[in-house]
């Protein structure tokens, strides 16, 4: 269950390449044992001028050390060891475990500290299950059974992997039905499952061995970290719950194994009738091998353990982040829609991958490096120092066992940046380096299965979706499960066919990821409060509050405007609310009623004029008069003048939409029109301008009139009022007035179908998504000092996609 072996999919650059074997990695700088000298130097280390003990992490309980904190939040606890230094002890019981929190130190650990430390006592629980294959052999065993498995991961070998992959999915992705709830990461688990077994062992599992595989998995990997941090070995062969749910476990994983090795299964589906197994399988390559050390064939023993390797490391690590790539893709439908038009061009649907094909999906690369990056299947692993040794500053006794998490290394802010949030942008510049992302390991044991990995991920992936849309259902979403491994538990998804798709269903209630940088508690606390106004200032009653309350527009708030706090946050929810509030008015007869919205709005606009009377006000004015005062108290004029600018043009569309429905020109109006309509009356252009308010300080002036800005921020409107549009859409159908929906509007326009509509909106997002990034980029190269700002319009569309594809408004 480490990527060590056969792990998860990140793609390596080129795409799809043979794994270098071991003996051709050359260190930089060679001992006489040919590992390398560690070079690196971590942030937060101590002087270079004598070798230092690592700090001990604050927070040690007499007795149970860092247990407790380690067992409540791993990989909040791991994370935040980075501030202490880049190897910081830790006690965990009676027992104390150096952890590398540096990327650099990791990966000197793993490359030039290789001989010296080699693998640790979380992976040696597992030699029960894996016996002493690849896996678990250190040393010249370990090369020599790498060259003798390399060959199965050849070059040479991938055109036909990827046609069998692809093969497995269509079949798999053939028997779901529409409506069907899905379990996502069982089906995901079988599917890598059934990958591994007709590729590399060219068997066949039945549907109950698959799942009998599926079910042991987790008490493998619990059993794998619980015996790991037993005082004493012993332990492990006591009756214990865990220990027989482990060995239950290991006894599934063998008998899968036999079926695939020894049985031939389905032999005559696949053309081996009356045959032994094809000679290109794994088990045939390891019967026709030598053992080098000895000059005799490999034993029976040696096949299963690497066959036992190759289904244990290679299923569980792929079907994981398969699942955290759909649950991302739920949430960001503009990345869905990019990825699609990318197959589209590069892999056309019925088109078997080939290797050149998939090299060139370098957008879908990087998107898999960034879900892998955020979601990273591996909590920890462990090496173990045979003698003393140095990690950069940082003296390592021998004996001492040393720990680090890929998890906690790929969310490192200080090597990406905002490194919670779902950007495969960051990966289009070439990332943060081969040192800072170890999904595959490093030096003698990375992955021998990369290729294949990135490969089967890829290959799933796009046959998947071009055949089906997850649609998200309430309170299903993936959540992070930590063990030794990260797991995704929970997701469950409808299935719409392809050719029939309608705008996403909806979750209700707050969802799990990305997180916020903000406790959860802060939000909590506005909501309560943001309540009490809307209703002290007779904006809503009582009664009203529950269903008012499952919008969740503190989430929206929070997701969109990810650092802001305190006044400000209250200011934001209020502003939020008190518009959401309004735009409800124009539900009714002021909707279809010029004459209305104008007696509606009017007061509005007249208090941002300032020439409005406060007396007589409505209690909706009254509302706006207070929100006003609260936006530009101490605002610059330059600020103030913009944000009345603004707040005019949103507040001018309701009369005009109303004008075009009393006029029966919706929804025939142009799709220009409507788009223009529809960007000032999403009231992102406000927000945008509170970008600045809750900074403290206006953006650069010189940022201000880049006429690069200006399509910038229309481009923020227009992506997030689309988004906005694909959701809304049925909500907006069953009021029964004319909709202003660009879906709509684009169905009209072309004549063409709902779901065309709805895929050209999609394909709109993706390139404005694409044109503003390029837009920031040139932008920040010119007004560095604005990075803040332009970040703030990138977060502003996050924001809304995150909230519209969970919100209870739109359903």
């Amino acid at each position: 269950m480490t990527t060590e072996t056969l792990a998860t999919a990140a793609p390596p650059s080129p795409p799809v390449s043979p794994q270098t074997p071991d003996s051709a990695q050359p260190p930089e700088t060679a001992r006489p044992d040919g590992t390398a000298q560690p070079t690196a130097c971590p942030r937060n280390a101590p002087p270079a001028a004598a070798a230092a003990v690592p700090p001990l992490a604050p927070g040690a309980l007499p007795g149970l050390g860092h247990a407790v904190a380690l067992l409540r939040d791993p990989l909040g606890f791991l994370g935040s060891l980075a501030r202490h230094g880049g190897v910081v002890r830790v006690r965990l019981g009676p027992r104390t475990v150096c952890v590398v929190t540096d990327a650099s130190l990791v990966h000197t650990l793993l490359v030039a500290r290789a001989y010296d430390c080699p693998r640790g006592a979380v992976q040696d629980t597992l030699r029960t299950a894996f016996g002493d294959g690849l896996l678990m052999s250190e040393g010249q065993a370990h090369r020599d059974r790498r060259r003798v498995i390399q060959p199965a991961f050849g070059p040479d070998r991938m055109a036909g992997y990827l046609a069998v992959m692809h093969q497995v999915t269509e079949e798999r992705a053939a028997r779901w039905q529409p409506g069907r709830l899905l379990d996502v990461a069982r089906e995901m688990n079988h599917l890598a499952l059934e990958i591994v077994t007709r590729s590399l062992f060219g068997a066949r599992l039945g549907e109950e061995a698959a799942l009998a595989f599926h079910r042991a998995l987790p008490d493998l990997v619990k059993g794998q970290i619980v015996q790991s941090l037993y005082p004493h070995p012993a332990l492990a062969r006591l009756p214990l719950p865990v220990n027989r749910r482990f060995d239950a476990a290991v006894r599934v994983l063998n008998d899968v194994v036999d079926q695939a090795v020894d049985r031939a299964v389905d032999r005559a589906v696949d053309g081996y009738a009356g045959q032994d197994a094809p000679v290109g399988t794994l088990p045939a390559l390891l019967r026709a091998a030598t053992d080098p050390a000895t000059g005799r064939p490999l034993t029976e023993a040696d096949v299963r353990s690497e066959a036992i390797t190759m289904f244990g490391a290679g299923t569980e690590t792929v079907s994981t982040t398969l699942t955290w790539l759909i649950d991302e893709l739920l949430r960001h439908p503009q990345v869905e829609a990019r990825m699609l038009a990318e197959l589209d061009e590069h892999l056309p649907a019925g088109t078997v991958p080939t290797p050149e094909a998939l090299a060139r999906l370098r957008y879908t690369h990087s998107v898999t490096r960034e879900v892998v990056r955020l979601h990273a299947p591996n909590a920890f692993l462990m090496r173990t120092a045979q003698v003393p040794v140095e990690l950069g500053p940082y003296r390592i006794p021998a004996g001492t066992e040393l720990l680090y998490s890929l998890t906690a290394l790929h969310r490192d802010p200080v090597r990406y940046p905002d490194p919670l949030r779902f950007c495969p942008e960051r990966w289009q510049d070439g990332g943060a380096g081969r040192q800072s992302f170890l999904p595959f390991g490093a030096g003698k044991h990375k992955c021998i299965g990369e290729a294949f990995a990135w490969a089967e991920l890829t290959v799933a992936a796009a046959a998947i979706l071009r055949r089906w849309r997850p649609v998200a259902v309430p309170g299903a979403r993936a959540r992070e499960v930590v063990w030794t491994t990260v797991q995704a538990q929970g997701l469950q998804v409808r299935l719409a066919p392809r050719e029939d798709h309608r705008p996403r269903a909806r979750e209700t209630g707050p969802v799990s990821a990305p997180r916020l940088p903000r406790p959860q508690s802060d939000l909590a606390t506005t909501a309560v409060r943001h309540a009490e106004w809307a209703v002290g200032h007779g904006l809503l009653t009582r009664p009203e509050l529950p269903r008012y309350q499952a919008y969740a527009l503190p989430e929206l708030i929070g997701r969109a405007f990810p650092r802001t706090r305190g006044a400000d946050l209250d200011l934001l929810v209020d502003m939020l609310g008190w518009y959401t509030i309004l735009d409800d008015r124009f539900d009714g007869s002021p909707g279809c009623l010029p004459a209305e919205a104008r007696a509606v709005v009017e007061p509005l606009i007249a208090v941002v004029d300032g020439t409005a009377p406060s007396a007589g006000e409505d209690q909706l004015t009254t509302a706006w008069r207070e929100l006003w005062d609260r936006q530009t108290a101490a605002a610059s004029p330059a600020w103030r003048a913009r944000a009345a600018r603004e707040w005019q043009a949103c507040l001018s569309t309701f009369p005009a939409e109303a004008q075009h429905r009393a006029h029966g020109t919706v929804p025939h109006l142009g799709l220009a029109e409507t788009m223009l309509l529809r960007r000032h009356g999403s009231c992102l252009y406000p927000f945008m301008n509170i970008l600045e308010r809750v900074h403290g300080a206006d953006a650069p002036a010189a940022l201000h009139a880049d006429p690069d800005l200006r399509r910038l921020r229309a481009h923020t409107a227009d992506a997030a009022t689309l988004i906005n549009d694909l959701y809304s859409l049925d909500r907006e159908e069953r009021q029964g007035t004319a909709a202003f929906n660009t879906v709509l509007a684009l169905e009209h326009a072309s004549g063409c179908t709902r779901s065309r509509a709805a895929e050209a909106v999609r394909a709109r997002i993706a390139q404005l998504c694409t044109e503003s990034e390029a837009l920031r980029r040139d932008l920040l190269g010119r007004h560095p000092a604005g990075r803040w700002y332009l970040d703030g319009t990138r977060e502003l569309v996050d924001g809304v996609q995150a909230w519209t594809s969970t919100s209870e408004r739109y359903r």
